[in-house]
């Protein structure tokens, strides 16, 4: 049995305001998010990290095998009316956010399609809930907010205006990132360049706070 729920992704509407974007409630299957929290990697700092560099159970295993499948990439494909043969997928993990989280953004110019898919069993916090923004200056001009709570998955396709974003976090908030970047080198480097000075900066920042 899969743990993805195909057919959820399928009937989940696909929003165009202010971008395209979608959100699928029960994208894991009902029973599987305890095991899914049970195998998942234990990491211990606020960073992301390639399922290479991780341990973690069968269970966790089995759900970046269904994610970096091609039956999943068509699947985001033809939600999203988009070509995805060739693009370079990435796809990483995390577990803690920090204060400097969740600033308003766009994503890389160099990605296509970006996917999160979240595991906390519950959300009461007003922090860490992932906001579809109209602007890239208002966090509170937004149409569609996300609690980044298990079984939950959230895509978008990247624009110029696909601002995003969510209130400062301190904890635990944990999460699959995938991405589907533009099948040219010259912007995968520039990708991980960004990245690059994106987490030295916050390292830096962590020293003086």
């Amino acid at each position: 049995m899969s743990l993805l729920n195909l057919a959820a992704f399928e009937q989940a509407p696909l929003v165009h305001d202010p971008f395209d974007f979608l959100v699928v409630k029960d994208a894991l299957a009902t029973d599987s998010l305890e095991e899914l929290n049970r195998d998942y990697p234990p990491i211990d700092k606020p960073a992301n990290y390639a399922p290479k560099d991780l341990d973690y159970g069968p269970s966790f295993r089995r759900l970046l095998g269904e994610l970096d499948s091609a039956a999943f990439e068509q699947q985001v494909a033809g939600k999203f009316g988009v070509d995805l043969s060739g693009a370079i997928k990435t796809i990483t993990v995390r577990r803690f956010s920090e204060p400097s989280d969740g600033h308003i953004h766009t994503d890389h110019w160099s990605k296509i399609i970006t996917l999160l898919v979240y595991f906390n069993p519950e959300w009461e916090q007003e922090g860490g809930r992932l906001r579809m923004l109209r602007s890239g200056s208002d966090i509170e001009s937004y149409t569609a907010e996300v609690a980044p709570v298990g079984g939950t998955v959230l895509a978008f396709r990247r624009c110029d205006h696909s601002w995003h974003g969510y209130k400062s976090f301190d904890g635990e908030r944990r999460m699959i990132q995938m991405s589907w970047v533009r099948p040219s080198r010259f912007a995968w480097y520039a990708q991980q360049t960004a990245r690059f000075w994106t987490h030295t900066l916050k390292r830096i920042a962590r020293v003086f706070t």
